[in-house]
């Protein structure tokens, strides 16, 4: 299995962890530590030496960050979380709504005389350090660089990971890593930057079409890079990892190992391009007046997806339908009553391993029913494994990366005899979801621009959900990639190639969540009869072909054109799927692509 449903942090905890770390505040002289969910790398995703955040509060949520004073600990969460956190945290940590309550009003509020706070200059982001110092200002309150206390105390901290490395093939990749750092080299030059420094794992592995294994479900390696203007790559990473890639990185590309960083970093000759969301506040230190502020290089390329890359992820994901097609056909016919939340991320983990293209997970199943669906990223333990009852709604939010793509689907499952109000709710959810399926937009616009058309239903009945509507998703990379969103702070131009979610919700604390989910991929939109033929439009194809369950559609809340699509949608999935699966799930998925 590659997930398992050990309890990995618990409340109790806590308390004496973060009595230890008061101790060293006091020695140091510091009125509080700030600790981030963060690597040196600045990914979205770390590794277990770096769960510094669950290790210390007991909060596993994939974005926070904890506020450590001497006499108050402030858990800060956004939307996502603030069910869970009120589980997983003991009571000498309060949780904060983020980013309604930000850490510098937070930080005036309970130090009103001021004071010093410390930080690990890896850990954070230059830009966030350089905006919270200026709201700090007059304060009397300032964020002093320092060694990272938490690592002071962790005394069986696993080691930092040193998984080898692997070559990604060119039929996958769709582009040489000679040819990608050429075009990036020449942006460079275009600019007038001499090189550019890039931290992020998937930038790296994309730019050098190479894979990883040093963070759970993602393909990534820890390491980072120097791309010069010229179109030499200067890549810090352990040679150990590196060992089996042969004359795979080509001359161009320079070994190092990790320690001589900062010191290349300090050698560089200016302009350097950074990016200030992702960069460490150490590596801007070093750096100096030679940093010229500028994105990373390799996020808009590695968005756009070139031919290949889309190609395999449409293979992929009729892989991964049948893998769904033949755990919801078995679902279907269990007893209420008789399964467990486990036992249906262990069947359908088993589903997908008859793929040989599959290389592991693309993130820890959600398997959530009755109240747990509510928790939007729900992880199921063997503390809180619970039944799937009759009259519960099950939230079933998996993906698996494979060579040749990186798949991500929700389905909400009746289990058993559901209620109006969840199937209301649900038709409403569905509702959005094919209004954004369905959708053409102008060149130009943003996630920001178009996310509300996915909420309107809900919106019109007094309802809303806590998360962005969609994200960027990788090529046999992480499964949430930016720079693109359907998030109301995107503010990224869609452009064709990107693949990204589409995944409206509804969540009632203590009931039950609602959760539908497919893959998309912009494209050109041709001009319709009687459109402008000089107005260039982008649309969506879908690359996800599943089920969605019938039964808990209210078929008179549709209208024409949604009830349409709908129909359309199915048989599509019938066509491409049925072929793929074994008779029992044919018979099953006539049954459940037929139209309404």
């Amino acid at each position: 299995m590659y997930q398992s449903f050990e309890v990995t942090a618990r409340p109790d905890q806590g308390p004496p962890r973060l009595a230890r770390l008061r101790e060293e505040l006091q020695a140091e002289g510091l009125s509080g530590f700030l600790v981030p969910r963060a690597d040196a790398h600045q990914g979205e995703y770390v590794a277990a030496h770096d769960e510094r955040l669950a290790w210390l509060t007991g909060f596993t949520g994939s974005a926070g960050f904890c506020a450590a004073l001497m006499d108050v600990a402030g858990v800060f969460i956004d939307g996502r979380y603030r069910t869970q956190v009120k589980a997983q945290v003991a009571g000498v940590y309060t949780p904060v709504p983020w980013p309604d309550v930000t850490l510098t009003a937070w930080l005036k509020e309970k130090l009103p005389q001021g004071g010093r706070v410390g930080f690990d200059p890896w850990l954070h982001a230059a830009g966030q350090i350089r905006s919270a110092e200026a709201e700090l200002a007059g304060s009397g309150i300032a964020l002093v660089r320092c060694d990272n206390l938490v690592d002071r105390i962790w005394e069986d901290q696993p080691p930092p990971p040193m998984e080898p490395v692997k070559a990604h093939p060119l039929e996958f990749a769709g582009e040489s890593a000679a040819d990608k750092a050429a075009r990036l080299a020449e942006e460079l030059r275009r600019a007038g930057q001499k090189a550019a420094v890039i931290t992020l794992p998937d930038s790296i592995m994309w730019l050098l079409n190479i894979r990883g294994a040093d963070i759970p479900r993602n393909p990534v390696a820890h390491g980072f890079a120097i791309l010069h203007d010229d179109g030499r790559v200067d890549l810090f990473m352990a040679a150990a990892k590196l060992s089996g890639l042969g004359d795979h990185l080509g001359t161009a590309v320079t070994q190092h190992e990790p320690e001589a960083f900062l010191d290349a970093v300090a050698a560089l000759v200016g302009p350097v391009r950074v990016d200030l969301s992702t960069v460490p506040q150490i590596v801007a230190d070093r750096l100096g007046d030679r940093l010229a502020e500028g994105g990373d290089p390799c996020a808009l390329p590695k968005a756009r997806k070139n031919a290949a890359e889309i190609a395999g992820a449409a293979e992929a994901h009729l892989r991964d339908g049948a893998a769904m097609v033949e755990l919801l056909a078995w679902l279907d016919g269990q007893e209420p009553g008789s399964l467990t939340e486990t036992r249906v991320v262990s069947r359908l983990e088993e589903c997908r391993r008859r793929d040989n293209a599959l290389q592991d997970i693309s993130f820890e199943t959600i398997a959530g029913t009755g109240p747990n669906g509510a928790i939007m990223h729900y992880r199921v333990t063997e503390e809180t494994d619970s039944r799937l009852e009759n009259g519960h709604l099950l939230v079933l939010d998996s993906g698996g990366q494979y060579l040749d793509g990186t798949t991500d689907i929700t389905r909400t499952i009746a289990i058993g005899t559901v209620g109006d109000e969840e199937k209301t709710c649900f038709t409403r959810v569905l509702k959005g979801m094919i209004a954004m399926s369905m959708l053409r937009w102008p060149v130009g616009l943003a996630g920001r621009d178009i996310e509300c058309v996915a909420r309107l239903p809900l919106w019109l009945a007094g309802q809303d959900f806590n998360h962005g509507v969609g994200h960027g998703v990788g090529a046999y990379l992480s499964v949430h990639e930016g720079p693109q969103r359907l998030a109301r702070v995107s503010h990224v131009p869609l452009e064709p190639g990107m693949i990204l979610s589409n995944e409206p919700g509804y969540y009632r604390e203590g009931a039950f969540g609602i959760r539908i989910e497919n893959l998309v991929v912009v494209e050109e939109a041709p001009t319709l009869p009687g459109g402008d033929a000089e107005r260039a439009m982008l649309h969506w194809r879908t690359l996800t072909f599943a089920p969605i369950d019938r039964r808990l559609i209210v078929a008179e809340m549709l209208t024409g054109e949604e009830r349409r699509w709908l129909n359309d949608y199915h048989a599509e999935v019938a066509s491409k799927i049925r072929p793929r699966v074994g008779e029992d799930a044919r018979r099953w998925l006539d049954a459940a692509t037929a139209p309404i």
